[in-house]
């Protein structure tokens, strides 16, 4: 086989039909469009979904779901994804640079997914991890310089409740009411 014996597979091409040729051809006359009325014109035709005036079905339903805008420019980062990068530091350029995020992120969130192989930087506020992200890269040694960002959360005692609070002066009152008797007497 050579290149000038390249054909079209037989039936793939059809010719163009050629109407307003006479009778005989099949497409003559009023070559296909029928005999008056809008689509009969030239020109008159009407747009994409037009129903005769009637509501349209695309207007008749109901809208579905939002397309947020702010996709675009978030990022989601699993924990365990940090291994790929090259460096220590994580922040914007170093993931984009990685292929990790997106080329539009502007802000990305790290989450706590999978484990973190070794100590890490995470610097700049377009990085932010949450809490739990952030508790797992400070256990392997590394360090969150984020401003404004949480810290991993600590052990705090209980507060006493309402009601012992209650009870309790209660107690203090009935017992400073009887003292205060007994003085009297």
């Amino acid at each position: 086989m050579r290149l000038n014996d390249l054909k079209p597979a037989p039936g793939s091409k059809r010719e163009r039909t050629r109407v307003g040729r006479g009778t005989s051809a099949g497409q003559g006359k009023t070559a296909g469009r029928g005999h008056k009325g809008q689509h009969a014109r030239s020109g008159g035709y009407h747009k994409v979904g037009f129903e005769g005036g009637q509501m349209p079905l695309q207007r008749r339903l109901p809208h579905v779901g939002f397309a947020s805008l702010m996709k675009t420019s978030r990022a989601e980062l699993r924990l365990g994804a940090l291994d790929k990068l090259d460096g220590d530091t994580v922040d914007l350029a170093a993931l984009i640079a990685a292929g990790l995020v997106s080329p539009g992120a502007e802000r990305v969130k790290i989450i706590l997914a999978g484990e973190v192989g070794r100590a890490f930087t995470v610097k700049g506020p377009e990085v932010v991890p949450t809490r739990g992200a952030r508790a797992a890269i400070e256990k392997a040694g590394g360090k969150v310089e984020v401003p404004g960002a949480k810290k991993a959360p600590v052990a705090r005692k209980k507060k006493a409740s309402a009601s012992k609070k209650k009870a309790s002066a209660k107690s203090k009152d009935g017992t400073e009411s009887a003292s205060g008797s007994e003085s009297k007497d």
